[in-house]
C-alpha cells in the first residue's frame, strides 16, 4: 500500500518505537503505584519523557508537561478547564471538532460566547477580522497551528499577539505541525500547546499531552487516582498530577519516547525540509491535470519548484464533481493509494470553500514518503482525469 494519509495517522514508525513499545509491555509497571523495580521503570521512563517534550516543545519545565489519550482530549481539558460561564472564546473557521464540539457545548451548557475569525477563497485567515472580535470578556482564542484539510499554516505568533494585547489566553492546536517543523512554545506565545503522539511526532496512537505555561491555572477535567495525596479529597494541585487522574499509558509513552529520540537524531528542520520536497513533487504534478482543482494556498506557497512560504505536508483537491469517497475508493482498491475523503472534522472550513457536500481528497506525506510513492499517485490521478 502508499500510504499517503499521514495528517491522520502516521502509519510507518520508526522499527524503534515498536521495539520500545514490547520492552515496556515486558518490564513496566505503574508509574506512581508502588517502589518495586516495575513502578520504577515507569516512573522514570515518563518522567524521562516528559523531559525530552519540555525540550521539544520549549515548555517551561517537565512538569508542566501533561499526558493525555490524545489531542482531542488535551483540547478538552484546556478549553473546559480555562472557559469559565459567560466568558467570550474566538476561535477561527479553519478548526477541527476537536476543538469546535467542546466550544460549542460550552456555548449550550455555560452560555459561553463564541467569534469565528473567517477565512478567504483560499482558507487563509482574516487576521484584521480576528482584531476586531475582541471584546472585554474575551477569555481565549483557540486555533491550529496548520489546517488538516489545507495544510494552510497559520501565523500563530500573530495570533498571540493579539490575543495578549487583549489580555486573553491562547490556546494551540499542534496536531498537523508538531515533530513536522520547530514548534517552540514561547516563540509562538502559546500559553497552552496541545499534541498528538501518532502524527508527526511518529509515536503510537493512544499518546498525546499538553505543554502549559508557567502561571496558566487549569481546571481538572476528571478526579481519580495519582499514586499521591491519597487522603486528600480532591485532586492534587499540583501539575502534572493535577491533570492526569488514572493509570498513564506507560507503554505507549515509552513509544513516544523513542519516536522523540529518533525525531531529534534526524533533526526536526530535516523533517521538515523533505516533507517540503514532497509536498512541492505532488502539487508541480497534479496542478495541470485537467479536471484536478486544489484546495487552499499550496499555491501561494511555491514558486520555482520551492517552498517558500510555511506549509504542512497536506495537499487536497477533487476531480471535477466526482464524490471524494468514489475517488478515495478508487485510489485504494484500484492503485493501493491509502487518502481520505469527506469532510475531515473541518466542517467550517469546507463550508467556506465550498466544498462541504462532495468533501475532498486529502493527500499528506511524511518523513517515511518515497518520491516514487509520490509520483505513483500523480500518474493515478491522471488516469482517473482522463
Amino acid at each position: 500500500m502508499i500510504y499517503l494519509d499521514n495528517a491522520a495517522t502516521t502509519m510507518k514508525k520508526p522499527p524503534q518505537v515498536g521495539e520500545a513499545i514490547l520492552e515496556a509491555l515486558q518490564h513496566m509497571g505503574n508509574s506512581s503505584r508502588g517502589t518495586h523495580a516495575g513502578a520504577l521503570d515507569a516512573a522514570r521512563s515518563i518522567f524521562a519523557t516528559r523531559e525530552k517534550l519540555a525540550a521539544f516543545f520549549n515548555c517551561p519545565g517537565a512538569d508542566h508537561v501533561i499526558f493525555t489519550s490524545n489531542i482531542t482530549e488535551s483540547l478538552n481539558i484546556a478549553i473546559r478547564g480555562l472557559v469559565d460561564p459567560g466568558d467570550h472564546v474566538i476561535t477561527t473557521d479553519l478548526e477541527h471538532n476537536s476543538v469546535l464540539r467542546p466550544l460549542y457545548s460550552l456555548e449550550a451548557e455555560q452560555g459561553v460566547q463564541l467569534s469565528f475569525a473567517g477565512v478567504d477563497e483560499k482558507g487563509r485567515l482574516d487576521y484584521d477580522a480576528m482584531e476586531g472580535l475582541f471584546r472585554d470578556n474575551t477569555k481565549a482564542v483557540v486555533c491550529t497551528n496548520a489546517s488538516n484539510l489545507t495544510g494552510t499554516v497559520v501565523d500563530v505568533k500573530r495570533v498571540a499577539d493579539m490575543a495578549h494585547a487583549h489580555g486573553a489566553l491562547l490556546i494551540v492546536d499542534a496536531a498537523q505541525t508538531a515533530g513536522t517543523r520547530r514548534v517552540d512554545m514561547a516563540e509562538l506565545g502559546a500559553d497552552v500547546l496541545c499534541f498528538t503522539g501518532h502524527k508527526g511526532l511518529l509515536g503510537p496512537q493512544g499518546t498525546g499531552g499538553l505543554c502549559i505555561r508557567e502561571g496558566v491555572e487549569i481546571r481538572p477535567l476528571k478526579a481519580g487516582g495519582t499514586g499521591v495525596q491519597t487522603y486528600n479529597r480532591q485532586q492534587p494541585s499540583e501539575y502534572p498530577t493535577r491533570l492526569e487522574a488514572g493509570t498513564l499509558n506507560g507503554h505507549g509513552i515509552a513509544g513516544l519516547s523513542a519516536a522523540l529520540d529518533y525525531i531529534n537524531e534526524v533533526g526536526v528542520d530535516a523533517v521538515e525540509a523533505r516533507e517540503a520536497a514532497l509536498t512541492v513533487r505532488f502539487y508541480e504534478g497534479v496542478k495541470d491535470i485537467p479536471g484536478v482543482t486544489i484546495l487552499g494556498d499550496v499555491s501561494d506557497c511555491i514558486k520555482n519548484g520551492r517552498l517558500v512560504k510555511p506549509h504542512a505536508g497536506i495537499v487536497a483537491l477533487n476531480i471535477r464533481d466526482i464524490d471524494s469517497g468514489e475517488v478515495a475508493d478508487i485510489l485504494s482498491t484500484g492503485y493501493g493509494i491509502a487518502t481520505r475523503p469527506g469532510a475531515h472534522c473541518a466542517p467550517r472550513l469546507h463550508e467556506a470553500l465550498g466544498t462541504k457536500e462532495q468533501g475532498a481528497v486529502r493527500f499528506s506525506f511524511s518523513w517515511f514518503t518515497a518520491e516514487e510513492e509520490i509520483d505513483a499517485a500523480v500518474e493515478a490521478l491522471r488516469e482517473l482525469a482522463g
